[in-house]
């Protein structure tokens, strides 16, 4: 493979932050993939993996060793069954999908990013979840220096969370495996927004064109479709998860939906707004989107202490101000 040194992590991830790279290297299959990986821990480098770049704060000192961008590339559908190679496009991956009459996806439309990096944030959006179709996982275990097939009880999935994002550096995603349902309709719409925006209740089903037309228009309005040319999606998308609390926990007036064994979910972008961080806040050359507040961007020049610092101020605040605590969505990378 080639390797290149003149590449800033600033190049390739969306918040657009990160320093100097020693050295890149783009693995085109699986086996590459694997070699790679081998090759840097037998060799004791700092190793780096990156997807599509959309879920991480990269360090603003760059990174001293290997970054290894998965460019992998495949689909293989059998009937309801797809499998997929770890560097494939999600969006690509979802626009296919239906296409191709699978149910399923349709509400992940636009979310950036690779789709070896689902499983191990397990995305969601719009009341679906990657857990909810992912059958098998397959990774190369760095502990065990072999690879192994993860079913979904071995991922451990919770909400935006996983084993994989749990023991982080430890398993390398390879490709994915999906069970859909083939369907021209899509799976039962579960979020009051899209339901809304659809003409449906909830619980109806929708053409599966006319759902991910939905979700895109929703996503844009907020700025989370990348799009190089829109200063709003120049961003990891939503910076925080929801948090999740007792029920009696629950803060006035703030959105909230059960979430199961006597808790609630809040509404993560209420509370940032409530705690005086609303749309458009800036501080120097970051802040939030302008057009949503679980958004945070950066402008040219911005650095990933910038942004951090001031993600910790907000959540700072919010934790002073309702006594909740914010969890980063995006990884924040260190050497």
């Amino acid at each position: 493979m080639q390797v290149r040194h003149d590449v800033r992590l600033a190049d390739l991830t969306t918040l657009a932050v990160g320093g100097p790279i020693e050295r890149l290297l783009e693995a085109e299959t699986a086996d590459e993939l694997v070699d790679t990986v081998r090759d840097a821990d037998e060799a004791g480098r700092p190793l780096l993996l990156l997807g599509g770049g959309s879920n991480v704060v990269a360090p603003d000192e760059g990174w001293p060793g290997d970054v290894v961008a998965v460019r992998t590339r495949g689909i293989r559908r059998d009937g309801d069954r797809l499998t997929v190679q770890a560097g494939e496009d999600w969006d690509g991956l979802v626009a296919h999908t239906v296409a191709g009459q699978l149910a399923g996806m349709e509400a992940l439309s636009g979310i950036p990013g690779s789709t070896g990096a689902t499983p191990v944030q397990n995305v969601g959006a719009y009341g679906q979840e990657v857990a909810q179709t992912i059958t098998v996982v397959r990774v190369y275990d760095r502990a065990e220096k072999s690879e192994q097939l993860l079913t979904p009880a071995e991922c451990g999935f919770a909400y935006r969370d996983s084993r994989l994002k749990r023991e982080p550096g430890r398993f390398v995603v390879l490709e994915v495996e999906f069970a859909l349902e083939a369907s021209p309709l899509s799976r039962p719409v579960g979020y009051a927004e899209l339901a809304r925006t659809l003409g449906v209740e909830i619980g109806e089903r929708a053409p599966l064109a006319e759902v991910r037309e939905a979700v895109l228009g929703l996503r844009r309005g907020k700025g989370m479709v990348w799009d190089p040319a829109d200063p709003d999606s120049r961003s990891a998308g939503s910076f925080f998860t929801n948090p999740i609390v007792p029920a009696e926990r629950a803060v006035e007036g703030c959105p909230s939906w059960p979430a199961g064994d006597g808790h609630v979910k809040l509404s993560a972008a209420w509370l940032v707004q409530h705690a005086g961080f609303g749309r458009g806040t800036r501080e120097g050359r970051v802040g939030t989107s302008s057009r949503h507040s679980l958004a945070l961007t950066t402008e040219d020049g911005a650095t990933a202490a910038e942004l951090l610092a001031f993600a910790d101020r907000i959540a700072d605040t919010v934790r002073g101000k309702f006594g909740v605590t914010l969890d980063r969505e995006p990884t924040a990378v260190r050497p």
